[in-house]
């Protein structure tokens, strides 16, 4: 406990003087983040790190997760386009390779592009928004709120499991203490400045991200489950490495922006 409280207060630190900072080394982070986590995610698939459609996965990661629309001048492609331009060439591969590259180990490795590049593009992308700081920092408040309080809460009263075969220690208990404090997280934010935030859309916001964010943490539980691991890597020493932390992350961010619940 004592080391995965001291790693989280210095990690947490470090990123919101990233945060702040914004701009070229907020991004210059984020991007970093997304390439460790695609590393964590294909080790942890067993691919080889020198192969072509492993660089191809790397390429498409870091392509969706960069923040093109700050840049129009470069015509960047779109989203559908970078996906089914990745798609094609990874398919292009089995071909080429007949077959010593396979369907299944495409599908993988395009998942974990999407996945893990979608999630921190809009990371960037709350950021550059409109009170970019403000959301984002909302975001994440609510994020750790929900995670913390579902920790002290699942230890205090925890007593039904809530999906014992995804994540047995996780309780039902555990889920609505982190719900509640999620949404009191919120509200803070919402008393600081209401024109922003009326308090009745922070309820729903705060309901809404510590739903999300729970669900992005069991499914990151029910992949790591599926490959018998504890943890992806042991960057961050308490806490396991970059995609156990930023899995209710990578989840949320899209979630708010493709629903509207923030300002676009």
């Amino acid at each position: 406990m004592k080391q995965r409280i001291i790693t989280g207060v210095v990690a947490g630190a470090g990123f919101l003087l990233f945060l702040v900072l914004g701009g070229f080394y907020y991004t210059a982070l984020i991007l970093l983040l997304a390439a460790v986590a695609y590393f964590e995610y294909t080790r942890m698939n067993g691919q080889p790190q020198i192969r072509l459609i492993t660089l191809l996965g790397y390429l498409s990661t870091l392509y969706i997760a960069f923040p093109w629309e700050e840049y129009p001048e470069w015509k960047a492609l779109s989203y559908e386009s970078t996906a089914w331009l990745a798609l094609f060439l990874m398919f292009a591969v089995t071909v080429i390779s007949k077959n010593k590259v396979t369907i299944d180990q495409i599908a993988l490795v395009l998942l974990g592009a999407l996945y893990i590049g979608t999630g921190f593009h809009y990371m960037i992308a709350t950021l550059l928004g409109t009170n970019g700081l403000y959301w984002t920092l909302l975001l994440f408040v609510c994020v750790v709120a929900s995670d913390t309080g579902a920790y002290f809460t699942g230890r205090a009263f925890g007593k039904r499991p809530l999906w014992p075969t995804i994540s047995p220690k996780k309780t039902v208990e555990g889920a609505l203490g982190g719900i509640a404090v999620s949404i009191v997280a919120a509200l803070c934010f919402s008393l600081y400045a209401p024109s922003l935030l009326f308090w009745g859309s922070a309820i729903g916001l705060g309901l809404a991200i510590a739903v999300v964010g729970q669900m992005g943490d069991l499914i990151q539980s029910a992949y790591k489950r599926i490959r018998n691991i504890k943890d992806t890597g042991a960057i961050l020493p308490g806490h396991g490495g970059v995609l156990d932390r930023c899995d209710s992350w990578l989840i949320v961010f899209p979630f708010v922006h493709l629903l509207s619940l923030i300002p676009q």
